[in-house]
């Protein structure tokens, strides 16, 4: 137990949960630089490669032997293999080496090389490279779509509003594997009700996702694993040959493919043989990369716990995110499964994939509450929209998602249940009652949605695969129930399998189905001014969020409040003789201009308790309005000078005082309630006390000290907008005036 009440408290942030272990290189707990990790080598007789990395070629293991068959281009290898790897770093970050030339040193690298190469960056250059090497120019963002419930209609819902906030790709699988077919089905059918060409899978074991791609339910599969040690490899009974059989199976099939893979995976499964995380992840990589996939998966993914549980953790998997792209590879960057029970944590390992931008920020952000996230990721979730949305808003990014109104998600939520209530008729699935069409339109997650009969609704999913359903069976049903336009983007997508167009390196759609990919959308970042800048329609949409207030609206006086005092000029202010006076100083917008104070305290009560307040003391109270300035000091000490007794009362409009005597300095005084945003009508009043008590010379108990470390956050731009409309009636050629105080009785 911490005998410091501080330490008490540190040791129960949430940061303190996570997982902070040693390096353990020995059995591979060690990120990127392990002593145990090969040196880099190649050594090449007539055509053949006889050393891979210091090891012989009678030694080569099955990935070895991939890699050096359909990974390694020999054509560029000597070249490479002999460059100085600060070199090639510097390369990478340099913006005078195009994108092109580094994909061609690359192609001739092996794993070592590489691991050497990024080993000499560190995080911020990462983040450049990233920029730089990212295949695609545009960035986007991918979503999970899942209940733990497998509820249709709400999979339906969700994504239709995923869509509809942006997401290019969303991701379902299931909680009760009979559930896939039907998960399929509801998240293609949302999707496309959301907004057109919105990619869509279901993560399921290999031969049923196969399944559900050739019925058209789906569109890309992402669930390819691979491993860095053969021993890995051989716990799962796969080589990198099965899994690239099954990548060209889904290819043929006009399915988008993207493997998965991920530091810390080996040493999860205790066949890390000794090496780095990310030596092996390398090692992965390559094989993606022979196998003949666009695309991969990674940055720890399911695993992000264990990296960052040892030193150096965020840089490794940005590392990771940097390898795909330098092998030309389309990445989807993780960010996805929990990595840390610290917000400030997560946020910060989000910013290396954020700000630079990846193909696809988010390998899934959890589109509803990670209670209902089945992939038991949820890193960021529904609740974290707007935060991510203000993040977007404050750097100037375009991660992926965009701002909505709460009525268009309650419109598309409705009529993706009502397209699956269509649906569920026409092929006499159970039912889906009005109830839950209108339920599903505001709910939170899926506890809150009416049950269903799970048993009938899994009977229904196996008759999907046992009748072969089709997508376009699916989009004749819309079509005939008077859902058009989602039929349409339906059956759109299944003519977009047949050409395979979107089958290229990190291909997406827009809602028109036109193809973004490294083809005609290459990421040409060369420096300042160059690759994708946020800009038109897309810069307009987010920064215009919706909790987006007018400054211009703010900042004016309610015609409809009525002041509860009259506020009389009576002449030129001049200095009193009575020792026995305090003098009010106004701020030159009070009672005219503005009526409030920042928390909305009426004016004229404030003022009426501060001269109650000084009345009580029996001092007598003198009001005079001041326009040579707007600040509050200032205002306080031009009041002192002209006070009988040298004690003033300085007030801003917004409601900030300070207690001023007539031989201090402007920025010296007595007493000064800073935060307007604390105070009552009963400060005032005790602020007109204590300014009577220093007039009669007696010994006063200051105000207590009260902070609000918000204050700021909440008021800041209404300090703004009030002090701005107190500047504008500065006059500094008009002396300071007496005023005739005239309070009403308001009913």
């Amino acid at each position: 137990m911490p005998q410091s009440k501080r330490f008490e408290l540190l040791a129960q942030r949430a940061v303190n949960k996570d997982s902070c272990i040693h390096e353990w290189p020995e059995k591979g707990l060690v990120n990127m630089e392990s002593a145990f990790d090969p040196k880099p080598s190649l050594k090449i007789a007539n055509g053949i490669v006889k050393e891979l990395d210091g090891k012989k070629r009678k030694d080569f293991d099955i990935i070895d032997h991939f890699i050096i068959e359909h990974a390694l281009n020999l054509k560029y290898a000597r070249k490479a293999m002999a460059m100085d790897s600060r070199k090639i770093a510097r390369m990478i970050v340099d913006i005078n080496v195009p994108r092109n030339k580094i994909i061609e040193i690359f192609k001739g690298l092996t794993p070592a090389k590489i691991l050497q190469v990024v080993n000499h960056l560190n995080p911020v250059e990462m983040m450049i490279a990233l920029q730089k090497m990212r295949a695609r120019k545009t960035p986007a963002n991918q979503a999970h779509v899942t209940n733990r419930r497998d509820n249709p209609v709400l999979l339906a819902a969700d994504a239709a509003e995923g869509a509809l906030r942006g997401f290019a790709e969303e991701e379902t699988t299931v909680a009760v594997p009979r559930s896939a077919a039907m998960n399929a089905l509801a998240i293609l059918v949302g999707s496309q009700t959301g907004r057109g060409g919105v990619l869509t899978q279901c993560a399921v074991e290999e031969a049923l996702n196969l399944k559900l791609g050739m019925l058209g339910l789906t569109t890309y599969s992402e669930t390819l694993s691979v491993y860095g040690t053969e021993s890995t490899f051989k716990d799962g009974d796969d080589t990198p040959w099965s899994k690239a059989f099954l990548a060209s199976a889904y290819a043929s099939r006009g399915v988008k493919v993207r493997f998965t893979s991920g530091t810390g995976s080996e040493v999860l499964m205790g066949n890390a043989e000794g090496k780095s995380m990310l030596y092996l992840e390398i090692r992965c990589l390559l094989c993606i990369k022979g196998a003949g996939s666009q695309g991969v998966q990674n940055g720890s993914i399911s695993c992000i716990a264990l990296p960052l549980s040892l030193p150096g953790g965020g840089r490794t998997v940005l590392a990771e995110n940097l390898v795909a792209t330098l092998l030309d590879l389309e990445i989807a960057s993780g960010n996805d499964a929990m990595s840390s029970h610290s917000d400030m944590r997560k946020s910060a390992k989000l910013m290396t994939q954020f700000l630079p931008g990846t193909d696809f920020i988010c390998s899934g952000y959890s589109s509803m509450p990670r209670m209902d996230n089945m992939f038991g990721g949820g890193n960021f979730d529904s609740e974290d929209y707007d935060d991510f949305l203000i993040l977007q808003r404050d750097f100037l990014i375009n991660g992926g998602i965009f701002p909505v109104q709460e009525e268009e998600v309650i419109n598309v939520r409705r009529k993706a249940a009502k397209a699956m209530q269509a649906i569920f008729k026409e092929f006499d699935f159970p039912s889906i009652k009005d109830e839950e069409v209108e339920a599903v339109t505001t709910v939170h997650w899926s506890p809150d949605m009416p049950e269903r009969n799970r048993v009938e609704d899994l009977k229904a999913s196996e008759r999907i695969l046992k009748e072969s359903i089709t997508g376009v069976e699916i989009a004749r049903a819309l079509d005939k129930h008077g859902f058009q336009e989602v039929a349409k983007r339906i059956l759109e997508i299944q003519k977009q399998r047949v050409t395979g167009d979107y089958l290229q390196t990190s291909a997406i759609f827009d809602a028109n189905f036109n193809v973004l990919s490294a083809i005609n959308d290459s990421n040409d970042y060369q420096g300042p001014g160059t690759g994708y800048r946020l800009e038109g329609e897309t810069k307009r949409k987010i920064i215009n969020l919706p909790q987006a207030k007018n400054p211009r609206e703010r900042s004016t006086v309610d015609p409809s409040k009525t002041m509860g005092m009259e506020l009389v000029e009576i002449g030129a202010a001049t200095a009193g003789s009575d020792s026995r006076e305090v003098v009010i100083g106004l701020g030159p917008a009070f009672g005219t201009a503005l009526q409030e104070t920042i928390t909305g305290l009426p004016l004229d009560k404030v003022l009426k308790e501060m001269i109650r307040g000084i009345e009580e003391e029996g001092i007598k109270p003198r009001v005079i309005k001041i326009y040579e300035t707007s600040d509050c000091a200032f205002i306080g000490h031009k009041a002192a000078q002209l006070s009988g007794s040298g004690v003033a009362i300085g007030i801003q409009s917004k409601g900030t005082v300070v207690i001023h005597q007539r031989d201090l300095p402007p920025l010296n005084n007595l007493e000064l309630l800073s935060q307007a945003s604390n105070a009552t009508l009963d400060t005032y009043h005790t602020l007109g006390k204590n300014a009577a008590r220093y007039a009669k010379g007696e010994a006063t108990v200051p105000l207590p000290t009260v902070i609000d470390n918000m204050a700021r956050l909440k008021y800041i731009v209404q300090t703004t907008l009030m002090h701005m409309k107190e500047t504008e009636q500065v006059n500094l050629h008009l002396a300071p005036k007496e005023l005739r105080i005239k309070f009403l009785e308001m009913n």
